[in-house]
C-alpha cells in the first residue's frame, strides 16, 4: 500500500499558483506607479518616499475599508470585474474627506483555493479604482486558507495612505452658520447596506440576477454590482476653495455621516427635494423598505457631501461639473444643536 503523499499542496495550498498569481500582479501593478514608489509589489515590504516640498508640516492619512456583502452579489453573479474597484473607493473616499492626496494602496486578498483568473480580475478592478484615484498600487497579501472559505469564496480589505499639509487640513472646524451644503451623485448603492437590499431582493421579493424592475432600464445585477464612485478628481477640482468640511456617506446613511464633521453648536438643515434619488431607492421602498430605515441605512442619491461658504457654491458647482461629478447645493448650516434634519 502506497502512503498518500503529505505536503502543503495536497492540504490544499498551491504555492506555484500563488507565485503566478503574484507574478501577473506586478505587471498589472505597474499601470499605477508614482514618482515616489521605490520599491513596490515582490519584495517583503512596498517603499514610496514622498515628495513633501511645499509642505510645511505633512500629516499621513490612512484608511481602511472592505466592500461588506457585495462580495457576495459578485460571487453568486460570477463577475468580478469592478469589485476592486469598490474596494479602493471605500477606503480613497475616506482619506480625502481630510483633503488628503492618496499616495498609495494595498490589498489582501483571502480565498479558500486560489482561482487565478478571478483573482486577476479583481486586481485588475483594484488597478482602474488605483488609476482613478491617482494613487500607487504598492503591494498587497494574497492568502490561500482551505477550510477557511468555501470553493468559489474570497474576502477583500484594502488600505490607503495620503498624505495633507497641516495647514491644510480639514476637520470640520471652520464649518459656520450660513455655509452651503453640496451633495456630490452616488452610482447608486455603492457598496453600503447591501444585506438589506439582498433581503428585500432576493428573499422577500424573491427575484433573481436577471431580473429587470420597472424602476431600472437594465438588469437588477447590473444594478447592484455598479461600482462605487471615487472622488478625489472632484476634491481635487475644488482644492483652491475654501472647503470648510467634507462627509463620505457610508453606512449609516447621509445623517450619520454628515454629523461626524460637524462642530458642536452647528446644525445641517437638509431639503431632500433637491436631489434626484437614484430609481434603485424607489424600488426599495416599493417593496416595503420603509423612509426611517432608507435614511438610516443608505446613501439617497449622496456619495460625498461638501460644506463651504456660500460665495463659493456657484464655482464650486461649475468645477464639480467640468471634472464630471453632477452636484447640488441641498441645504444649509444654521445655528443649534449639532445634528441633520433631512
Amino acid at each position: 500500500m502506497t502512503e498518500k503523499e503529505i505536503s502543503y499542496r495536497s492540504s490544499g495550498v498551491d504555492i506555484e499558483a500563488g507565485d503566478r498569481f503574484a507574478a501577473g500582479l506586478a505587471g498589472i501593478a505597474g499601470r499605477t506607479m508614482r514618482p515616489e514608489v521605490i520599491a513596490g509589489i515582490g519584495g517583503f515590504a512596498g517603499l514610496f518616499r514622498p515628495e513633501l516640498s511645499g509642505m510645511s508640516e505633512p500629516v499621513l492619512v490612512s484608511g481602511t475599508d472592505g466592500v461588506g456583502t457585495k462580495l457576495m452579489i459578485a460571487q453568486r453573479a460570477n463577475r468580478h470585474d469592478s469589485i476592486g474597484i469598490d474596494l479602493v473607493a471605500m477606503c480613497v473616499n475616506d482619506v480625502l474627506t481630510i483633503g488628503a492626496e492618496p499616495l498609495f494602496f494595498l490589498d489582501y486578498f483571502a480565498t479558500g483555493k486560489l482561482d487565478e483568473h478571478v483573482g486577476n480580475t479583481v486586481i485588475q478592478g483594484i488597478v482602474a479604482g488605483c488609476e482613478d484615484a491617482g494613487c500607487a498600487l504598492l503591494g498587497g497579501e494574497t492568502a490561500e486558507m482551505p477550510g477557511m472559505y468555501p470553493d468559489g469564496k474570497y474576502d477583500l480589505a484594502g488600505f490607503c495612505v495620503g498624505m495633507v499639509d497641516r495647514s491644510k487640513m480639514i476637520d470640520g472646524s471652520a464649518i459656520n452658520t450660513g455655509d452651503a451644503i453640496i451633495g456630490l451623485a452616488s452610482n447608486g448603492l455603492h457598496s453600503n447596506g447591501y444585506s438589506l437590499a439582498r433581503s428585500v431582493f432576493f428573499e422577500h421579493a424573491a427575484l433573481d440576477l436577471s431580473a429587470t424592475l420597472e424602476e431600472l432600464s437594465h438588469p437588477l445585477v447590473d444594478e447592484l454590482l455598479a461600482p462605487t464612485r471615487i472622488y478625489a478628481k472632484a476634491t481635487s477640482a475644488l482644492r483652491d476653495l475654501p472647503i470648510h468640511g467634507f462627509a463620505h456617506i457610508t453606512g449609516g446613511g447621509i445623517a450619520g455621516n454628515l454629523v461626524r464633521v460637524l462642530p458642536a453648536s452647528a446644525h445641517a438643515k437638509l431639503d431632500p427635494k433637491s436631489w434626484p434619488e437614484p430609481p434603485v431607492f424607489r424600488a426599495l421602498r416599493r417593496f416595503g423598505v420603509p423612509d426611517s430605515e432608507m435614511r438610516l441605512t443608505f446613501n439617497l442619491g449622496l456619495g460625498l457631501i461638501a460644506i463651504l461658504p456660500q460665495s463659493a457654491v456657484g464655482t464650486a458647482l461649475k468645477l464639480l461639473s467640468a471634472a464630471g461629478y453632477p452636484a447640488w447645493q441641498i441645504g444649509e448650516v444654521v445655528k443649534g444643536e449639532r445634528g441633520v434634519s433631512l
